[in-house]
C-alpha cells in the first residue's frame, strides 16, 4: 500500500509530465497545497479527491494505493466505465533534451477544429516527424472506448513525443 496519497500524487503528477503549478491551478488550490500533499504534510481535501483521480486517468482506489493492479499503457474501457467524452483531454508532451513541451487540449475542442477543417499543427521536433498523425482516427478510437498513450515516438536523437488521451 502507498505510504501516502501524496506521494502517490506526486509520481502521477511526474509520469504525465506536470508541474505543481499547473495541477494547482487545475484543482483551484495553490501550488504551496500540492507541494503540502506531495510532502506528507497536509492531505487534499476530500472533495478534491474525485477531481485528481479523473486528472491522471486512476480512480480513487489506485490514489490510496488500494489497486496495486499496473494499468496497460493503452485500454479498451467499456461504456460504463468511461468518462465523458466532453471531460477528456487530448494531452501531447514533447522532450527534447533538457526542453520540454507539454500541451493539454480538450477532446471536444480538437473534434471541432478538424470537423470545421482545422488540421492540428505540426508536431516536429528534431528527428521526429508527426505530420502523419490522423488525429480523426484518434477521435474515433477514443469515442469507441480507447484511452491512454496513443502514440509514443522516439527519434534517433533522444527526442520523444508522446499523445495520449485521457
Amino acid at each position: 500500500m502507498q505510504e501516502n496519497i501524496g506521494a502517490k500524487i506526486a509520481e502521477l503528477r511526474r509520469e504525465h509530465n506536470m508541474k505543481q503549478d499547473e495541477l494547482a491551478e487545475m484543482l483551484g488550490v495553490t501550488p504551496q497545497a500540492v507541494s503540502k500533499w506531495e510532502n506528507g504534510a497536509s492531505m487534499p481535501d476530500i472533495s478534491l479527491l474525485p477531481k485528481i483521480a479523473q486528472i491522471f486517468g486512476v480512480t480513487i482506489d489506485d490514489l490510496f494505493g488500494v489497486n496495486n493492479t499496473p494499468k496497460p499503457d493503452v485500454q479498451m474501457l467499456p461504456a460504463e466505465k468511461r468518462k465523458s467524452f466532453d471531460e477528456m483531454i487530448l494531452r501531447i508532451r514533447v522532450q527534447d533534451g533538457g526542453d520540454k513541451v507539454n500541451v493539454n487540449l480538450p477532446l471536444p475542442l480538437v473534434k471541432l477544429a478538424l470537423e470545421i477543417g482545422m488540421t492540428m499543427p505540426n508536431v516536429n521536433t528534431g528527428n521526429v516527424d508527426l505530420s502523419k498523425v490522423d488525429f480523426n482516427h484518434i477521435i474515433k478510437l477514443v469515442e469507441n472506448g480507447v484511452i491512454g498513450k496513443l502514440v509514443e515516438v522516439e527519434g534517433s536523437g533522444g527526442e520523444t513525443v508522446v499523445i495520449e488521451v485521457c
